[in-house]
């Protein structure tokens, strides 16, 4: 499975938010952090609003932070309302061009793999992303 980058900064984003406690931060602010273009940020942080997670504030001190507890937002939840990407073309809302359909059963194993994927995600909340002290480290998929 693969995230679009849109996902992946918006997730960054609630992460660096998160971590911030209550602190209003900039579209500027959190692109600088990351290294990432502000345009494009600004439309991840438009996004994160419009589905609730963030509060936008207006005006020479404004800027998003958080509008709901981190231990109340899903991974998988957010993941679901940011990447709306098709996994595969046969998955499309317009239908599929695929010859193989209806025989191949390819997509039905597909769509059980990313129904899998989203249900592992949907265990942990945005609080679970933050690093506590004591925790025990995070999985290293080097190994």
């Amino acid at each position: 499975m693969r995230l679009t980058n849109f996902t992946d900064f918006g997730l960054r984003a609630l992460i660096l938010l998160a971590s911030r406690e209550g602190e209003t931060l900039s579209a500027s602010d959190i692109a600088d952090h990351f290294q990432v273009s502000r345009h494009h940020m600004a439309k991840v942080l438009q996004e994160l609003t419009a589905a609730g997670y963030l509060t936008s504030l207006r005006g020479a001190q404004g800027g998003v932070r958080l509008a709901r507890d981190p231990r109340d937002i899903r991974i998988g939840e957010v993941v679901r309302r940011l990447d709306d990407q098709p996994l595969v073309e046969c998955f499309s809302p317009q239908g599929s061009n695929c010859a193989l359909l209806p025989r191949c059963r390819l997509k039905g194993m597909l769509g059980r793999a990313q129904l899998g994927f989203l249900r592992e995600l949907d265990r942990f909340t945005l609080a679970d992303c933050l690093e506590k002290p004591g925790a025990t480290p995070a999985l290293d998929l080097a190994e």
